[in-house]
């Protein structure tokens, strides 16, 4: 996979404000319609685009993090990484990442020797590691509810 697909989109202020005006309308449309194919209309020309619901709720998402300013990538799930790519997307160390990996907690092959993290995996990771830290805020919530602290 080569650098540029990990290259974030970094909007600009107009950027953020077409997509904070766009992002409920999407939104909405998402929430009023099952359709499995949604039908777009492209202003001033008289085509129109037929496209996944799938690519159309992602749409939402990244509009999501546009309009909060924040830069996006896209990765294919079945991309492999490299470890540098895959430590920069959990903004951790190199060395970190490999302990993750020599410790089984994210999977990966080697190619000769160099390690390849699936980006599925490295999200699945993700997944896992912010469920535990909800399950220990939850916990420390019920704790300090116990000693009447909150």
């Amino acid at each position: 996979m080569s650098a540029l697909a990990l290259s974030p989109v970094q909007p600009d202020d107009s950027d953020m404000t077409n997509a904070v005006e766009a992002l409920p309308h999407v939104r909405a449309y998402l929430a009023a319609h099952t359709d499995r194919a949604i039908r777009l209309e492209v202003a001033g020309e008289s085509e129109t685009l037929v496209v996944p619901r799938g690519a159309v709720e992602l749409l939402a998402r990244i509009l999501a993090h546009m309009a909060a300013g924040e830069g996006v990538s896209v990765v294919p799930s079945h991309a492999e990484l490299t470890t540098q790519q895959a430590a920069e997307l959990l903004n951790v160390s190199r060395p970190f990442l490999i302990g993750l990996l020599e410790d089984g907690k994210i999977e990966h092959r080697k190619v000769g020797k160099h390690r390849r993290v699936k980006a599925a995996s490295l999200m699945a990771y993700i997944a896992r590691d912010d469920q535990q830290g909800r399950d220990a805020a939850d916990e420390l919530t019920r704790i300090s509810q116990e000693m009447g602290l909150l």
